[in-house]
């Protein structure tokens, strides 16, 4: 079947994407803040272990990033100014309400991200779907204080009926069609998709292809580089998209702190949150 979730548009033939303040690259960092479940495979470092139960060399290797690696990783952002977009499990909420105390201090930006990471909706029919995704949304509402705009499904995973039910929910926009370095429009009346990537992410770079953190850091910058050069024509956006339990761990923390730099350091970059963007696209972009 075609896909008929949103138009084909070619980069080229739209009119000129504008940013706050003459801005040409919103930037923002997509920060994953998960939970999983103890009794059924996840994201494993050695899939050889995945399906034991439990499994302490994967969870543990996961676990590190809400008891070790998110401190590093606050540490960081706070030093560059730069306001988390959370990619929140609503489990988090209940599991580690620290780390929500120390978001809301700093006025991140908070995303649905599933109950855990170990659920996916695949198979859902609708009104189940509803009914999970209604808990999820209000489970996060009510911990962080906030009205829940965005998602982004664990593992990227939707069903074809997750959009609508989004926007049935309130929310205003998704992350898991990595299609476009600019937002767009879904073919949900009011529903926009904002960039993610699957390939300028900690899980792709360090566990898919065991790179360095050196290399991590040139990826980044010549990520960076290619969109500052094309948003001279029109602006860009630049999702940084990371996991506590993978970069923020020792040998690795410098270069992203190296990367951080390297991205505030330059003029015409909008330090953002992916709220922020999907707000300033629907207000002023949004074709009528």
């Amino acid at each position: 079947m075609d896909n008929r979730l949103y138009d084909y548009s070619p980069i080229v033939s739209r009119p000129r994407l504008t940013w706050p303040n003459g801005a040409r690259v919103a930037f923002y960092v997509g920060l994953n803040i998960e939970h999983y479940q103890v009794d059924k495979p996840s994201t494993s470092i050695f899939g050889g272990t995945a399906m034991l139960q439990p499994d302490p060399l994967n969870y543990g290797w996961r676990d590190y990033g809400v008891r070790v690696g998110i401190w590093r990783m606050i540490e960081a952002l706070d030093r560059y100014k730069i306001r988390a977009s959370v990619l929140l499990n609503s489990a988090v909420c209940r599991q580690y309400p620290q780390i929500i105390d120390a978001g809301k201090a700093r006025k991140w930006a908070w995303l649905a991200h599933g109950r855990d990471n170990s659920t996916f909706e695949a198979g859902m029919n609708a009104d189940e779907e509803r009914q999970y995704l209604k808990e999820v949304v209000d489970t996060i509402a009510a911990g962080t204080g906030h009205s829940i705009r965005g998602w982004l499904g664990p593992a990227l995973t939707e069903t074809f009926e997750t959009p609508r039910i989004l926007k049935e929910l309130g929310l205003t926009y998704i992350l898991d069609w990595c299609a476009d370095d600019q937002p767009f429009p879904i073919n949900v009346p009011g529903m926009i998709s904002v960039p993610y990537s699957i390939e300028i992410n900690d899980v792709s770079l360090f566990v898919g292809k065991s790179l360095s953190g050196e290399a991590f850091y040139q990826i980044v910058v010549d990520q960076f580089d290619q969109l500052y050069k094309e948003s001279a024509q029109s602006g860009r956006v630049m999702a940084l998209c990371l996991h506590p339990f993978i970069v923020s761990v020792p040998f690795r923390q410098k270069y992203l702190e190296k990367a951080l730099a390297y991205i505030a350091g330059h003029e015409g970059v909008w330090l953002t949150t992916s709220d922020e963007i999907a707000a300033h696209y629907l207000t002023h972009h949004m074709p009528k």
